[in-house]
This record gives structure tokens, sequence and C-alpha cells, in this order.
């Protein structure tokens, strides 16, 4: 019997989003395939109003990415491409984290490679559950941003978090895989001279690899207590004030000889500086010291950078939802459902 159906371009693995913008300007998902063992689900948009008396409101896709068994098998490569037209809004979630499974050698990786491209005054928010690499695991991804830039139109503006676990910590797992690469990339595109003019922005790199010869300790003794290991990236108008706030709160970091230890004093400076946000970075510091979390931010390029650790996966969820409600900009422009890989 004939076939019926025209065959499928697809390939196994890979997938493709396009989040059009129909007239008059109403944001909608014109394409969504996927192919085992990829898997994208995509829930109903939800319309936001910044404010309440705000007459101003716009509606944010959600974009699931899993895949099937919950993990990604030796050999598998997900390859996935995401465009958002102009003022497009689109949240990526993930259902739980992504797991890495045994590889028969080291040589046999599993690979995750994403391509996003935004247009102007487009708006993107990613921030997955941690890639959870099984013990003698191999596992390479690469995610690449392409910001496109036009005259007189603000420019797209993401924020993306990218990281990693230590495994699974009650089978004893930590550190132990064979390897773990990912690199973040982000291009700025500018097609305001008729061509696509690529300027690269910023390449983030983390490589953690059982057989570098060069370094002779574990990559458990090179962690050194981290159970989770994780970087922000923020670029863009619309994440402007979280980006700013990253770098207040960094610059507000006590410092060796900058800060009177004693308890005394610390008591008197919150009769001082009664103000919330003074009161919940106190409150916010003394968890991480009890979560053993340390982070950085910096600024290159227009993007800023955030890297931090935690002891457990748990410390860093807390601390980095702790962040970005206190902040409250990414909440209000995207909704609570954005937060609900960092419960």
């Amino acid at each position: 019997m004939r076939n019926p159906f025209p065959p499928s371009d697809s390939a196994p693995g890979h997938g493709h989003v396009h989040l059009a913008l129909l007239p008059p300007g109403t944001p909608i998902l014109q394409t969504l395939t996927y192919q085992y063992p990829l898997k994208l689900i995509s829930p109903a948009p939800v319309t936001i109003t910044p404010s309440a008396d705000s007459d101003l409101s716009h509606q944010v896709h959600t974009l699931y990415i899993l895949t099937y068994g919950g993990g990604i098998v030796a050999g598998d490569t997900v390859t996935l491409r995401i465009d958002l037209d102009t003022t497009t809004r689109l949240l990526i979630l993930t259902q739980g984290s992504t797991k890495i499974f045994k590889t028969p050698a080291p040589s046999t990786l599993s690979r995750q490679d994403m391509n996003m491209h935004l247009k102007p005054a487009a708006a993107l928010v990613y921030l997955p559950d941690p890639v959870q690499p099984f013990a003698q695991s191999a596992f390479e991804q690469t995610q690449r941003f392409y910001i496109h830039r036009q005259q007189h139109v603000p420019n797209p503006s993401i924020c993306v978090l990218d990281w990693v676990c230590q495994g699974r910590r009650a089978l004893g797992e930590d550190w132990n895989f064979f390897k773990y690469s990912s690199k973040n990339e982000v291009w700025l595109v500018d097609g305001s001279c008729g061509s696509d003019e690529k300027r690269l922005l910023l390449r983030d790199n983390v490589t953690l690899d059982a057989s570098d010869k060069a370094i002779r300790t574990s990559l458990a003794r090179r962690m050194d207590g981290l159970g989770a290991f994780g970087t922000l990236i923020l670029y863009g108008s619309v994440f402007a004030s979280l980006a700013t706030f990253f770098m207040d709160e960094f610059k507000a970091i006590p410092r060796i000889g900058g800060r009177k230890w004693d308890t005394g004093d610390e008591a008197d400076d919150a009769v001082q500086d009664p103000e919330p946000l003074v009161l919940k970075r106190k409150a916010r510091q003394k968890q991480e010291t009890s979560d053993g979390l340390l982070w950085s931010a910096a600024m290159t390029r227009g993007c800023v950078v955030v890297k931090f650790g935690a002891r457990e996966v748990e410390g860093g969820k807390r601390w980095l939802r702790s962040m970005i409600e206190t902040e409250g900009s990414v909440p209000t422009q995207f909704g609570d459902r954005c937060l609900l890989c960092l419960r």
C-alpha cells in the first residue's frame, strides 16, 4: 500500500521551533517539530500584564525540552534550532534534570547542539534543571545565541542558565564521569547594512575531563566539595535591571578588611540599615554560607556573566531563586512559571 503522507525531512534527534509574529502583532508557535530521542512540549501561552495600572500586555510562550527516558543515551545527538520573531517572548524549561547515561567507552559521546536566532526586541528566558552526568558518562554540548540587530529597534534579550551537578549523589557518584563539556556563545548579527555580519560577543567554556593527563588530581578533588556548578548569562534591555542587580550584589559581598566581623557591630548595622533590600541581603549571605555557595559576576561586551557553585543542587536553586525573586523583573515579565525549575 502506498503511503499517502509526504516523506519527512527531519532526522533523529533534530527539532525546530519557530515563534512567529502574525499581523497585526499576534505571536504564534508556527513550527514545532522534533524526532526521537528529542521531545518538545508547549502548553498554552499566557498573557502577562506587568503591572495592575498598565494597559500593556504581552504573550509568553513556554517550551519544555526533554528526552524519551529522561536522558541522553551514549552516542545520541540532540540538535535543536529555535527562531524568535520580533517582539516575541519564549520561556524554555525542562521537566527534570537532563540525565547523561553511561557510555561503553570515553570516545562514545552524547551530544546536544542548540542554535537560537532572536530577531530585534525578542526575549528568551532559559532556566533548566541541571545536567546530571552519570558515572562513566561522556557529554558535550554547544549553545549558540544569535542576536540580530536592527537600527531604531531594541536588541534582543537573553537570560540563560547552564549548570551541571556531580551525578547521582544517593548512589555515591561524585564527579566520576569521563567528560563533561559545555560551550555557550553569543553572536551579534548586524543586518543593518544588508549583509548579516557576525561578531562574537561572548564565548564561555566549561570542560571537566577526567582523562586530562596534565592535571593529576581527580575531578572530585578539583571541584573542592562543590556538588553543582553553573553559569548565568544576561544580555539586553529586558534583563538590564537583573544584570545590574547581580553586579551590585556582587560588589556588596563582604571582603576581608571591609567589614566589622564581630556580632555586636553586625547587630548595630541591622539597626542603622533597616531597608528591606539590606535585610534580605544579610539573610541571603547567611544562607550562602550555610549552603557553601560561592559566586562571582563580570561584564564583557554588554553581557553579564555570573558563575556560581554550591555544595548541593538545592543550595544553588535556593540562591538563584532568591536573587531573581528579590529583583523581580523576570517573574513580572514572564510569569511565575519561569521559576519552576528552581523550586
